[in-house]
């Protein structure tokens, strides 16, 4: 069964395999301590951060293990804005980073401080002058992820990273997407990555912190791992992620032409075989291996079960996919389609016929979906007397107040108008986003009694 979910993790890589089992019989002892085991054990700790930190561009005394690339994050948003806290309060993330960045953003919000979100363009981008214009003279910490982990855009770090040096803030990367693939450029402050994303074990991360940086690490104080991870270390996920790490990135040059000749497969087929399909991200700076695309009028979580059933293993970004019933926080901020998401993550050594097959069985699955659902095949065309519909889609989840609207289009006059009744959080971004793909005006929103009037009005 394919495999094609390896933004969100990795397969064990077989030199991390290996690396596990044999440091399983020789790193089990305390590396503090100084008899004959834990003199060993110390050897592998260290030989595992100096490989580490030669994968990233670092000082190996700049270089913490962590439990997770999570709490890599959570401690290195925490520690420079506690080592700063007498610059001010203030620290700036994209719109688009993961959510351990934001949830600290918001912990940083409750206890005081003040966030700046930058936008991003529709590629899923920031642009360094918006970093820029977003830094004060009480800037504490700037964040910026390396490359998205739902569409595979890279960013502008160095250029970002350029801008901050200037004005005296570090800038945290999260390069758990990208640090697989090769060392982040720029003059970065810190960075946060996490060993399953390259194919390492889960349970382990990294935290690096210049030379220079301010930083106090917060809570209880721990002699181990200079103090920025509490907790006895985990040698053999450490020893198994650093050499995991050095092998992919030896591989990284040939793997990486390959995979990006399969996404750039389904990039371009894929709106070749499935009408009405938004592909999204940049279609040049993205990391290997990663390609996102919406579908209208399908429910995400029936496609994402459908291609299971198919033997397909893929994830979305979907509104219909989440528990909270609202749009991918980085799809909304792209002002994409959120509909019927589906994340293609290939992982190091695909083979092309399993992406070929993948081809073959998804526009099937797609109008399978779209049939269960009664989607219109085509809009109808044929005026009518009426120049306003108003559609009450309350209390109905994505994609259906889409699939509403797009049967009645043509049953106002061009330049009529349709009001679509919606409650569903998803509406506010898949209505303009229909609106763009099929050539009709999105004119707004309304307030209504209930829920948002969505306002369409026909072009054609």
């Amino acid at each position: 069964m394919p495999y094609f979910d390896a933004a969100s993790s990795a397969p064990l890589h077989p030199v991390a395999r290996q690396a596990l089992l044999a440091s399983l019989d020789e790193g089990w002892a305390d590396p503090a301590r100084l008899y004959r085991e834990g003199r060993r054990a110390r050897l592998l700790l260290d030989a595992a951060r100096e490989a580490a930190a030669d994968a990233v561009g670092c000082r190996p005394d700049e270089l913490a293990f962590t439990s997770s690339g999570t709490r890599a994050v959570h401690s290195g948003i925490a520690g420079a804005l506690a080592g700063r806290r007498r610059v001010g309060g203030h620290l700036i993330v994209s719109a688009v980073e993961h959510s351990s960045v934001l949830h600290s953003a918001e912990v940083h919000e409750t206890g005081g401080g003040t966030v700046t979100h930058v936008p991003v363009r529709r590629t899923g981008a920031v642009t360094a002058d918006a970093y820029a214009a977003a830094l004060r003279p009480d800037t504490a910490l700037a964040c910026l992820q390396s490359a998205n982990h739902e569409v595979g855009t890279e960013q502008p770090v160095a250029a970002v990273a350029q801008a901050c040096r200037a004005a005296g803030v570090p800038l945290l990367v999260d390069a758990a997407q990208s640090l697989g693939w090769g060392r982040v450029e720029g003059d970065w402050s810190l960075l946060a990555a996490s060993a399953h994303k390259w194919g390492g074990p889960s349970g382990v991360g990294l935290l690096v912190v210049r030379k220079g940086v301010r930083f106090a690490a917060q809570g209880p104080v721990d002699e181990r791992e200079s103090g920025r991870a509490a907790g006895f270390e985990n040698i053999p996920g450490i020893v198994a992620a650093a050499a995991a790490l050095r092998a992919v990135q030896a591989e990284a040059a040939t793997e990486a032409a390959r995979l990006r000749e399969l996404t750039d497969r389904i990039r371009t087929r894929v709106p070749e075989l499935v009408p009405d399909v938004e592909v999204v991200g940049d279609p040049d700076r993205r990391v290997p291996g990663i390609v996102t695309f919406s579908c209208l009028y399908v429910d995400g979580e029936t496609l994402l079960h459908e291609l299971d059933r198919a033997g397909f293993s893929v994830s979305s970004g979907s509104s219909c996919t989440s528990s909270t019933l609202t749009p991918s926080h980085v799809l909304k901020a792209m002002g994409v389609l959120s509909e019927g998401n589906v994340r293609v993550s290939l992982p190091p050594g695909t083979p092309s016929t399993d992406v070929d097959r993948f081809l073959s069985v998804l526009p099937g699955t797609v109008l399978a979906v779209r049939e269960k659902l009664g989607a219109p095949a085509e809009p109808t065309k044929t005026p009518a007397a009426a120049h306003s519909l108003v559609i009450d889609a309350l209390g109905r989840r994505c994609p259906i107040p889409v699939i509403e609207l797009a049967k009645v289009i043509g049953d106002v006059p061009v330049g009529g108008t349709v009001r679509v009744l919606a409650d569903d959080e998803a509406a506010r971004l898949d209505i303009p986003a229909w609106c763009e793909m099929r050539g009709q005006e999105y004119v707004g929103e309304e307030p209504a009694e209930r829920g948002t009037a969505y306002v369409v009005r026909r072009l054609s």
